[in-house]
């Protein structure tokens, strides 16, 4: 870099860019999806107890919303044929 010229500076060289590589196109699918499984391999996934019990929170958490949204727009519409 240049300090007295104004700019950004790269944090790595362009040459060093993957996705400018003259890489063979087969051999960088093959690349990312070995890269992919490497990745999932280090996800902590839940148990199937977990699951079911954040599944039946939202489920629950849905309904109650969804019967106070109605109560609201029950009283809302009885309100307003009240009013008019």
């Amino acid at each position: 870099p240049k300090p007295h010229v104004g700019g950004s500076s790269p944090s790595w060289p362009v040459g060093s860019l993957s996705w400018f590589s003259k890489e063979v196109p087969m051999k960088k699918i093959i690349r990312y999806f070995k890269e992919c499984v490497a990745e999932m391999k280090k996800v902590s996934w839940p148990t199937r107890t977990v699951v079911l019990q954040s599944t039946a929170v939202v489920i629950v958490s849905t309904i109650i919303f969804a019967i106070v949204l109605g109560l609201v727009d029950v009283l809302l519409g009885l309100g307003l044929d009240l009013l008019f």
